[in-house]
């Protein structure tokens, strides 16, 4: 029997692909570095063996799935390839294996994780349904009818996918680094769109998404009238958001969803879209929607004494802004506090003004040094650039957030990619 060995395990792809395998009867081992991530608790809950890296872990009888991080050279990579032992790449892995189900892969600039857990989480109960979702989560279901994973944009690594269906959430300039401008990334996009063999279900808000070109029908949604699927009397209130759907202006239902935010309709409206297209009962879709919880490092909330501390992987100005609007409709009366940790030396310089304005609409801003890559040239770029753009913004550090006691009954939202979630411990220590 195949055993398979993942190099780099711990990533946010990697580990739920490796849950999914174990799920379906396959034997699963992988290496990483020893530092705890919070990706690898689904691992352990599943006894699959992580080793720390090293070419001796690499033995006759394995097939290597290679993390797209790791070049050719790693040690144990490098091993297998020396020694003849089968090696593929991540995303040509899930490529072929998706190919068994009926398969919808989430994308876009934002929201791909919110929705790939959203539309799992609905699917599932109506038909047996694997998913791989970005904040590290996996299942698999040997019975499984539908394959949903979260595909990403960065480095076109989407584009080694052929799926059934495509969810569109939105397009917008990101990743720096590697895209040159908003061209570049719709040109991904489009790219990807004539991959798809069956439908692409897209956002017909977005500026972009609505000049996308396909050889399969392209079903929009939004809260504009020229929508297929069409949100329409939205009440948003501290319990949640409710509002009416419309499929080519005929009323379809009225659905509530336990979430804050326009965004969150929106996903919702993806998801309900999808579930139509594929005649799943709306009664099922409904009560998909009112119950799901959500997804790692979202909105991820903690009531502590009078406060209440939000996680949130917010990284991009478009999600600061829609993450700080979510946290004012389910806290009107409350503070907003905004504790940011840009994400990337690239990033922060090309999107400098519009970080500043996103973070402007909380009530207090205070920022953390910059989470740099090792690969990044970074030039003079501190986080004073960014500070001096921001009425009254502090900065802070790990072992001095006391300051953030004296906002009383205030929202603090922790934000960012890189390792924001020490500073929000550091300060629940503090506190504790």
């Amino acid at each position: 029997m195949t055993v398979y060995h993942f190099v780099g395990i711990k990533g946010t792809g990697m580990s739920p692909l490796a849950q999914i395998l174990h799920d379906t009867g396959y034997k699963v081992q992988g290496s990483d570095i020893e530092k705890q991530i919070f990706t690898q608790a689904a691992l352990e809950k599943r006894n699959i063996p992580i080793y720390p890296f090293s070419a001796d872990n690499i033995k006759p009888g394995l097939t290597v799935i290679a993390g797209n991080a790791f070049p050719d050279s790693h040690p144990e990579i490098a091993k297998a390839l020396s020694e003849g032992i089968p090696v593929i790449r991540y995303h040509k892995f899930l490529g072929d294996y998706m190919k068994k189900y009926t398969s919808v892969a989430v994308t876009g600039a934002h929201g791909k994780t919110s929705t790939t857990g959203l539309l799992a989480h609905v699917m599932q109960k109506a038909k047996p349904t694997s998913f791989l979702i970005g904040d590290g989560t996996g299942k698999g279901n040997e019975n499984s009818e539908y394959f949903v994973f979260e595909a990403c944009e960065y480095r076109r690594h989407f584009l080694s996918y052929q799926p059934d269906y495509a969810i569109m959430t939105n397009i917008d300039f990101d990743h720096p680094d590697y895209f040159a401008n908003i061209d570049d990334v719709f040109d991904a996009f489009q790219n990807m769109a004539l991959q798809v063999n069956k439908g692409i279900i897209a956002c017909g808000d977005d500026e972009y998404l609505p000049k996308i070109h396909a050889n399969v029908p392209v079903v929009y949604y939004g809260t504009g009238e020229e929508n297929d699927f069409q949100a329409r009397n939205i009440v948003k209130n501290t319990e949640g958001t409710t509002f009416d759907v419309f499929v080519r202006n005929t009323f379809y239902d009225t659905f509530y969803i336990p979430a804050y935010g326009h965004h969150n309709v929106l996903n919702s409206l993806a998801v309900i879209a999808l579930c139509h297209y594929e005649e799943i009962d709306v009664n099922m879709i409904k009560l998909g929607l009112e119950s799901f919880g959500g997804v790692k490092r979202r909105f991820n909330e903690k009531v502590i004494g009078s406060q209440v501390l939000i996680d949130d992987y917010a990284h991009h100005p478009t999600e600061i802004k829609v993450t700080i609007e979510a946290a004012r409709q389910k806290y009107p009366e409350r503070e907003i506090i905004a504790v940011f940790q840009p994400h990337t030396f690239t990033r922060t310089q090309s999107f400098l003004d519009e970080f500043a304005e996103s973070l402007s609409a909380a009530d207090r801003v205070y920022l953390c040094d910059i989470f740099g890559s090792a690969r990044e040239n970074v030039g003079k770029l501190t986080i004073t650039d960014l500070q001096e753009k921001i009425d009254n913004a502090k900065l802070i550090e790990e072992n001095d957030t006391s300051i953030l006691k004296a906002h009383k009954d205030a929202v603090l939202i922790f934000m960012g990619a890189g390792d924001i979630q020490k500073y929000m411990r550091a300060y629940e220590n503090v506190i504790a």
